[in-house]
């Protein structure tokens, strides 16, 4: 008898298995902000700005503050922080071209 019950304990979790979870579809439902060239470094600081928003409104506190996404924003302009003495506004593909 234990058998019985343990084949159809697996037969039904298969079947779970099988379904989608709820966490999945709603990834696919929720609203994605539209691609657009980006030409310079400030407008790429603005779009990742943005996007670290709309991709994780969990970290946006009620008075708009984000230290989690402060955070990282502060990181990628360490990390940008060599390529922008250039000139912070120089085109992207410029300064990418310019490299050897």
């Amino acid at each position: 008898m234990k058998f019985v019950s343990l084949g159809t304990e697996r037969t039904h979790r298969r079947d779970e298995s099988n379904k989608p979870s709820h966490a999945i579809l709603e990834s696919f439902t929720k609203p994605i902000a539209v691609p657009h060239q980006i030409h310079t470094y400030t407008e790429l600081r603005h779009q990742i700005h943005e996007d670290l928003r709309i991709q994780h409104p969990e970290w946006v506190q009620p008075n708009g503050g984000s230290p989690m996404c402060d955070s990282y924003e502060a990181r990628f302009m360490e990390l940008l922080d060599p390529l922008t003495r250039r000139g912070f506004n120089e085109s992207v593909a410029a300064t990418h071209r310019a490299q050897p």
